[in-house]
């Protein structure tokens, strides 16, 4: 159980070194495709902004498996697995083994430094040159020569065949695939469910299938705004479904589903886990694959709605996910109980009720 805690942390810490970079990437070749550029093919020639914005993002997004692998090999093996663990990511782009052979060079290298540091023994005087040098030379060429001729081959497989299969998918194996992933990035409100969808989501990305990506956001955005929804036509209908705190809480956490950030609904699920947590899986799982059967790309992993208009087919994402948000909404309002306000007493009250005559000092 505890290997396997780490293992979840490890991936973790790499999903949060390469999310910012991810971002960054992906918003340049948005921004640079919007304004009519085009990856630069010769250097030595003229070229516009845009062109150097797309570019740009397109040199970010090529960093995604060095910064995977030098990110878990850190976690587990602290600065001497930076190195080997970047060159295991170099690697992995070179035989096409893409984010897949990142993690897994990444894990294994990473694994490989520490065991080096625990029982590597050396002489006295090259006790210094162990962490800058020894270590990590001997981990770059025992693993590197493993993922170059053992296991460089089977994960390529696996990743083309992954890459071929998502590719291929249509109808309502489409609209399947979308609604499991979609399901699961609501499920648990950006918990371990959410980063494992994440983190699939962000891999195919960088094999240039963009589709999970727009699920990924859709399904971020829908628990806050069906919330709102439902609260709404409790509002319209006059039928009372939240109390006064959880109330405050919809209209915090709705401007955050605006920026993709789901968090702002724990405090309302804290409450009726559930409801809250059933009908906005169901609800994101509808969106999910709606936007995925109608083949809805994001070339950007992050940012709400204000990276809509760089999606392949914006309209279509923001009709699948009203749809979404609309479904999470009413099943939350013909679901929920009427609730019951907790009493609070004021400190006034409290005060006038104390007897404090017994008191006597002396």
């Amino acid at each position: 159980m505890l290997k396997k805690l780490q293992i979840k942390k490890h991936a973790l810490t790499a999903i949060s070194y390469m999310l910012p970079l991810v971002v960054a990437s992906g918003l340049l070749i948005a921004i640079g495709n919007l304004t009519g550029g085009t990856v630069i093919e010769n250097y030595k020639e003229s070229f516009s902004i845009p062109s150097a914005l797309v570019s740009l993002g397109v040199l970010g997004m090529g960093l995604l498996a060095p910064v995977i692998s030098a990110a878990i090999a850190y976690s587990i093996a602290d600065r001497p697995g930076i190195a080997p663990g970047l060159l295991m990511g170099l690697i992995a782009n070179a035989i096409g083994a893409g984010f897949l052979g990142g993690m897994l060079g990444g894990f294994i290298v990473g694994f490989f430094v520490l065991f080096l540091k625990n029982h590597l023994k050396v002489p006295k005087w090259a006790e210094g040159l162990m962490p800058m040098m020894i270590i990590p030379l001997i981990s770059s060429v025992v693993v590197g020569l493993l993922m170059f001729f053992v296991l460089g081959l089977p994960i390529v497989w696996a990743t083309d065949g992954l890459t071929s299969f998502l590719t291929n998918m249509q109808g309502s194996m489409k609209f399947v695939f979308g609604a499991i992933l979609g399901g699961m990035a609501a499920f648990d409100f950006g918990g371990p469910v959410n980063k494992v969808a994440s983190l699939f989501a962000d891999g195919l990305l960088l094999e240039g299938i963009y589709e999970p990506e727009a699920v990924k956001i859709l399904a971020s955005m829908v628990p806050p705004f069906g919330v709102t929804i439902s609260w709404i036509l409790a509002k319209a209908l006059r039928k009372k479904r939240y109390t006064k705190k959880e109330e405050d809480n919809i209209k915090i956490a709705f401007p955050m589903g605006v920026c993709m950030i789901t968090e702002g609904v724990i405090p309302i699920a804290a409450v009726d886990l559930l409801r809250v947590v059933t009908s906005c899986t169901l609800g994101a799982a509808v969106g999910g694959g709606l936007s995925m059967m109608w083949n809805v790309g994001s070339p950007v992993p992050s940012g709400g709605m204000f990276i809509v208009p760089a999606m392949t087919h914006p309209l279509l994402f923001t009709l699948a996910l009203l749809i979404g948000s609309t479904v999470t909404g009413v099943m939350l309002f013909l679901w929920k109980k009427e609730p019951v306000e907790n009493q609070d007493f004021s400190l006034d009250e409290e005060e006038e009720e104390m007897d404090l005559s017994g008191i006597k000092i002396s």
